[in-house]
């Protein structure tokens, strides 16, 4: 009786462990939503290039503004929405939302995402326009890689599959807007489906 009153204390402290080193109030609908701004954004970035190509061959600087005002207006939308029920999240489960787990999963996504920032305005602002898509979707798959230590597994397989198919828009030039909207849509949609009916209900 002992024995099973010491293995109980131990998996109960093992768990409290794991629940302060991991953030487990990620919210999967928070993945749908990211994707469905993604959707809207690419068809607004669409509409954008369909309407103006022509001055996007001139590389016209109030073309690229445009885009980079939809790409922002996305990324705040998908971050907002992101914080806002993971919080709702964090309450329900009776946990803090700010911890070590998500100061964690913040610091060590961070990395790669500013760099990729940065480097993606570095392209910008050189016009090397056809890999500013590949660029994003790898070094976001490569923060979601770094990242998934602190909190569900099923984000690392995401990222691989972001980082897998940059790469392969990387060799398809032309088709940036596509691989874009399938990395950050698509894929947010299918992956915050399977986590709301995995860890949310």
């Amino acid at each position: 009786m002992k024995d099973q009153d010491i293995h109980a204390e131990l998996s109960s402290i093992r768990d409290l462990m794991e629940r302060s080193a991991k953030f487990i109030s990620l919210s999967g609908l928070s993945g749908v939503m990211a994707g469905i701004y993604a959707i809207i954004g690419a068809f607004l970035g669409w509409e954008i290039l369909t309407h103006e190509s022509a001055g996007l061959l001139r590389n016209d600087f109030a073309v690229i503004i445009q885009l980079c005002i939809v790409a922002f207006g996305v990324l705040v939308l998908s971050i907002g929405t992101g914080v806002w029920l993971s919080i709702r999240k964090a309450k329900k489960l009776g946990q803090p939302f700010w911890n070590t787990g998500s100061q964690r999963l913040l610091i060590h996504m961070a990395i790669p995402l500013v760099s990729g920032g940065l480097f993606t305005f570095i392209l910008i602002y050189r016009g090397y326009y056809g890999i500013v898509a590949p660029a994003t979707l790898v070094f976001y798959g490569l923060a979601l890689v770094a990242g998934s230590h602190y909190t569900y597994s099923g984000v690392k397989g995401l990222g691989i599959l972001e980082i897998l198919l940059g790469l392969l828009c990387a060799l398809m030039p032309g088709y940036g807007l596509i691989f874009w909207t399938v990395g950050f849509g698509l894929l947010h949609i299918i992956y915050g489906t399977v986590m709301h009916f995995k860890y949310d209900k």
